[in-house]
């Protein structure tokens, strides 16, 4: 990744967590700890005026080495 990629994603990545500080804590917290593989990770979304939906995945060792990359990526 070039410099200038670098600047500019670590850029986005302040900005979202200055509008969401309360999500980068509880990314924080979650990260404190290894996630496991077999971890089941749920995510909800709610759009305004609709119902919710939910989707879940069990971590799998490929998702673990992808979750330790994006961490080395924000540091």
């Amino acid at each position: 990744m070039n410099p200038a990629s670098i600047i500019k994603l670590m850029s986005a990545k302040n900005k979202f967590e200055g509008n969401h500080p309360k999500f980068m804590a509880f990314l924080k917290m979650v990260f404190q700890r290894p996630i496991e593989e077999g971890t089941v990770i749920e995510v909800t979304l709610t759009r305004p005026g609709e119902e919710p939906i939910t989707a879940n995945l069990r971590v799998t060792q490929s998702d673990l080495e992808l979750f330790e990359e994006l961490k080395s990526i924000t540091k």
